[in-house]
């Protein structure tokens, strides 16, 4: 986590969080998952921190970043 830190200049969980956000986007644009299916399959147990930390990402929420990529 100190290497990431220092090297990326992003806290660890941030970094972590911005490639599962990444890989939910792509899930996204599939709908062959609902969004809590998306929110366990990249690493989340929580709805609102999944949806705090999508839109801490890309400034819209899970719902609304499908409704657009469709």
């Amino acid at each position: 986590s100190f290497i990431i830190n220092k090297v990326v200049g992003k806290h660890f969980y941030d970094y972590i969080n911005f490639h599962r956000i990444e890989e939910a986007k792509i899930l996204l644009k599939n709908k062959d998952l609902n969004i809590q299916e998306i929110m366990y399959e990249v690493g989340f147990n929580s709805k609102s921190s999944f949806n705090t930390a999508f839109k801490k990402n890309t400034s819209t929420t899970p719902s609304a970043y499908r409704k657009s990529n469709i």
